[in-house]
């Protein structure tokens, strides 16, 4: 498939995802930093809040759901770009809406198109570093999503420097706006125009685009693609609910400064960050079941520890712990997802989607409960889901897969 690639262009390719990678991570914790101050500008509560993340949410779902037709039609090297122009210009409407007019409805078709961008680019990427996977042979995953979590550790950074220099919501937000089209427009300009997008019937490469789509459809009727979402869904929960409510859990729920949410979302993500740079050998030695079943319980832990302990240092340990924890567990699906090379790039859009309805649309269910009940009391809801993902953690099993038909299940590796 990419066997005419140079290795310079291949690791242009590499370069360009993960660039890709962190401009989505950087649009998400852009937006997370800012929540408080956009809560208090736009004078709504958590259900508000919980509303602006639905609509988010709903958006995500319609963008993640159509990715896969518009990669069969076009590619994801121009879906990427497309998606990712509409989160930099959403990013600045919701700055515009919330700290200039003050408008609830503007802020919320902002978040609108943030999270419709936000949701078929993440399909896209994910479906990308999967084929530049196949296409080096080495395992590189969860180091592109390391990038993701570089990025958010970049916009956790800006945005505890923004609310401590006092820079408007709408100064911040149309800068970083500006920022994602830059990073979108360079990246894509490296990727490979020759990719193919989704799986093509074995006999006919460059087979029509509703064939394709056909094909990719299929991954939704196998049992392996819920088991692995399972895992993915408590894990893409612990990652979410981070981003959108851990600063407001450590100003509301704690009674801490506000410059203090940024900082222990910064301490989370970095956490994540390592977790995924380290990952890859990690889980080559290990194993990913046994690396899965360990920071399910890590994450646990510290998700625990951040909600009981008073805010202080058993806070930030607490953040750290639950980043960890939550690292691998999406990475980790997606390379499970594309163990079949034969359909991996359709069983990566179906792993992708359920990861992603959790991720995004986890957070606004959580600000509805969290109105109830409060908004640490609501994160052991996260805790329950995140045992679940390690209890399924078998489904991470290596498939052997028999290269003469490429598609069938065979049985799983020893290792795990």
């Amino acid at each position: 498939m990419h066997s005419t690639l140079t290795r310079s262009q291949l690791v242009r390719w590499h370069i360009a995802i993960c660039a890709i990678f962190l401009a989505s991570g950087l649009s998400i914790s852009t937006w997370a930093s800012r929540v408080p101050a956009i809560r208090e500008s736009l004078g709504i509560e958590n259900s508000g809040v919980g509303l602006l993340l639905l609509g988010m949410g709903v958006a995500s779902i319609v963008g993640l759901s159509i990715a896969p037709a518009v990669m069969a039609r076009i590619g994801a090297r121009s879906g990427m770009l497309v998606a990712l122009v509409v989160v930099g210009i959403g990013l600045a409407i919701i700055g515009f809406g919330a700290d200039t007019l003050q408008l609830f409805g503007v802020a919320l078709v902002g978040l609108a198109l943030f999270g419709f961008g936000n949701g078929a680019v993440d399909v896209m990427m994910n479906v990308e570093g999967a084929a530049l996977e196949k296409a080096t042979g080495r395992t590189i995953m969860p180091l592109l999503h390391a990038f993701f979590s570089f990025g958010t550790v970049i916009g956790a950074g800006l945005g505890f420097l923004a609310v401590s220099l006092g820079i408007p919501v709408m100064a911040h937000c149309a800068a970083m706006g500006v920022v994602i089209l830059v990073v979108a427009f360079v990246s894509v300009a490296n990727v490979p125009r020759a990719e193919v997008a989704m799986d093509a019937p074995a006999h006919e490469e460059r087979a029509h685009w509703r064939e394709r789509l056909a094909v990719s459809l299929q991954a939704w009727r196998e049992p392996r693609t819920y088991t692995l979402g399972v895992i993915m869904l408590g894990m893409a929960f612990a990652e979410g609910s981070a981003n959108d409510w851990l600063p407001s859990a450590v100003v509301y729920g704690h009674g801490a400064p506000e410059e203090a949410g940024p900082a222990v979302l910064a301490v989370f993500s970095v956490a994540m960050t390592v977790g995924r740079i380290v990952g890859g050998p990690v889980v080559d030695k290990l194993g990913r079941v046994l690396v899965l079943r360990v920071l399910a319980g890590t994450a646990a832990a510290g998700l625990l520890l951040f909600i009981l302990a008073p805010f202080g240092p058993l806070v930030f340990l607490g953040a750290a712990l639950w980043g960890l924890g939550a690292s691998l567990g999406f990475p980790i699906g997606m390379s499970a997802a594309a163990d079949d090379p034969a359909k991996a790039a359709s069983r990566v859009a179906a792993a992708a989607t359920i990861g992603y309805v959790a991720f995004l649309c986890g957070p606004p269910i959580l600000g509805w409960i969290g109105d109830h009940i409060g908004l640490l009391p609501t994160l052991l809801i996260v805790v329950g889901l995140i045992v679940a993902s390690g209890l399924f953690s078998g489904a991470a099993k290596p498939l052997v897969v028999d290269k003469a038909t490429a598609s069938e299940p065979a049985e799983p590796a020893r290792r795990d």
